[in-house]
């Protein structure tokens, strides 16, 4: 069987909103901002995204983990490297050393490589930009799970277009993280039960992942087989003979026209921006490089 995110009934303006709108704003918003480099422009899709992550009304307790999970890649990984090497950034990032903060000389011991990693006042601000988009895309995927109604998956992405095979495909999509987390809590208690301690494991990387093989192959068969029981089941009901009807109907309201309007105006607006004006390139602001003396 499968199951959904941790959805519940809020009463919130953004849960009743028509899914439709949201995800249209979500895109908009998205496609908006990346778009740019400038940290003042970011940080007025952040300010967005923010408000409309407040308005779900989400409690801390519910998006902990998804949230240290989401700090920990952001500034972690995406800092660090941004930092350090300034890869995905424009060329002004990657190669300007005029305003150096640290500077360091690796050698590689057997091979002799030589390593140069540095880090300058663009690749700093670089890191907050970067970060700061990151944390935006965040705020605005994260409260579709809590607040977006499972019986609506399907319905949304076909209204918007989508054909009905790939609606549904993106239906069971959302539905797999959640059923395999389900299906592995199930598998870790009943090995639990026959006296296997998950706590205790000992050994090397590869003796630890040989040792946890009597909960991964339960779990991986159980999903392969869910999945064959869920392709025999739409077989059985002819799916994508023919165009399907869906049990829930949605329909557009002021409000939802409302954020439709306003989420192709921001994107519109960004487009004109960056291509007719240019604005929105890579910048440094002069009270940072005063800050380090530049």
């Amino acid at each position: 069987m499968l199951v959904s995110w941790r959805y519940r009934e809020r009463n919130t303006f953004i849960q009743n909103l028509d899914p439709r709108a949201r995800w249209i704003f979500m895109f908009a918003t998205l496609f908006a901002a990346i778009q740019f480099w400038d940290l003042r422009f970011l940080l007025f899709f952040f300010a967005l995204s923010l408000v409309y992550y407040l308005l779900a009304r989400l409690a801390w307790q519910e998006t902990r983990r998804v949230w240290v999970f989401v700090i920990v890649l952001v500034v972690v990984i995406i800092g660090i490297n941004t930092v350090l090497t300034g890869r995905g950034g424009p060329m002004a990032v990657l190669r300007d050393t005029r305003h150096t903060v640290w500077e360091a000389r690796w050698t590689v011991p057997v091979v002799g490589w030589v390593i140069r990693p540095n880090i300058t006042v663009e690749k700093l601000v670089f890191a907050v930009a970067q970060i700061t988009r990151m944390l935006t895309v965040a705020l605005l995927f994260i409260p579709v799970a809590y607040t977006l109604n499972p019986n609506h998956y399907g319905v949304t992405f076909r209204r918007l277009g989508l054909p009905d095979k790939a609606a549904f495909s993106m239906d069971l999509a959302f539905r797999f993280v959640p059923t395999l987390a389900r299906d592995f809590g199930i598998t870790l208690d009943a090995q639990r039960a026959r006296g296997y301690e998950v706590e205790k494991l000992s050994g090397g990387l590869i003796a630890q992942i040989r040792k946890m093989a009597p909960l991964i192959v339960p779990v991986t068969i159980n999903a392969i087989v869910g999945a064959e029981d869920i392709v025999n089941a739409m077989d059985l009901r002819c799916f994508g003979l023919r165009p399907r009807t869906w049990l829930h109907e949605l329909k557009y309201r002021p409000r939802d026209y409302a954020l439709i309007v306003f989420s192709a105006l921001i994107l519109l607006a960004s487009v004109f921006v960056r291509l007719r004006w240019g604005i929105g390139e890579f910048w440094v602001p002069d009270w940072v490089l005063r800050w380090f003396g530049y």
